[in-house]
């Protein structure tokens, strides 16, 4: 199917229900959620990204809920629907973690959010795995140092408000470069576990991943060992001066 734009009062008839209600829901249900959406402001949903549910394509899955392209008013937005079978109840306390991540200027900007859905900050761009791959020419290692310095001063001060993001060991999916890099989806995080967020990126992006493999033959990376007694230093100590002895360890200090 390619890409369409389908008014929000359609999205209770097939295909588009199988999105609204994924993977399956009574009419009831479909029913209560439309009159959600419509209290949300939502007009329109436009079905593009290179995720496909039964050839519906959507920007992301995963296991809380779906995110598509939606507007609300005049403007685009990222909408994330609840899917049926998620061991999650509601969708608001997701949306208080994306909102205190925004208070340090970290994440999509969260726009409103209800039981079944959140709205926020449509971020274009690319998977950083998919941005590494495409890095060619002149000044792509400045440019990678740049990225990367972003995305770990946003995971010191995730650190900092001890907001744990959960699932930056798998950071290619986690983060968006498009003006600047974006860390994305916050199903996963909590307040009530130790933050690994600087430990648990930079072993993603530096340290035996696909990722890291792309990363070496832009710019250099340093030796395994070194890095990973800075690291072990910042986790024990997550102080700003740890972290500055790890962004100069990494050669980020300048940037």
């Amino acid at each position: 199917m390619e890409s369409s734009s389908v008014p929000v009062s359609r999205l209770v008839q097939e295909p588009y229900s199988l999105i609204l209600g994924y993977p399956r829901a009574t009419k009831s249900e479909l029913a209560k959620r439309l009159v959600e959406l419509k209290k949300l402001g939502i007009k329109t949903v436009l079905f593009q990204g290179h995720t496909t549910l039964d050839s519906i394509p959507v920007l992301g899955k995963g296991y809380v809920g779906v995110v598509v392209l939606a507007r609300q008013g005049k403007r685009e937005v990222a909408l994330k629907i609840r899917r049926i079978d998620s061991s999650r109840s509601e969708m608001k306390s997701e949306a208080k973690l994306l909102k205190l991540a925004n208070k340090v200027n970290v994440g999509p900007k969260l726009v409103d959010s209800s039981k079944n859905f959140i709205i926020m900050e449509y971020v274009e761009g690319k998977k950083i795995i998919d941005w590494v791959k495409e890095l060619k020419g002149r000044g792509s290692a400045a440019k990678l140092k740049a990225t990367i310095r972003k995305v770990l001063e946003d995971c010191y001060n995730l650190d900092k408000i001890h907001l744990d993001h959960g699932e930056l060991s798998h950071i290619h999916k986690h983060v968006i470069v498009g003006r600047s890099p974006c860390i994305i989806d916050f199903e996963s995080a909590s307040t009530n576990r130790r933050t690994s967020n600087v430990t648990s990126a930079t072993q993603s992006i530096l340290i035996g991943s696909g990722l890291a493999n792309l990363v070496k033959k832009i710019t250099k990376v340093p030796d395994k060992k070194k890095l990973i007694i800075f690291l072990k230093k910042y986790k024990h100590d997550q102080s700003r001066k740890n972290f500055d002895l790890l962004l100069k360890t990494l050669g980020l200090h300048k940037i």
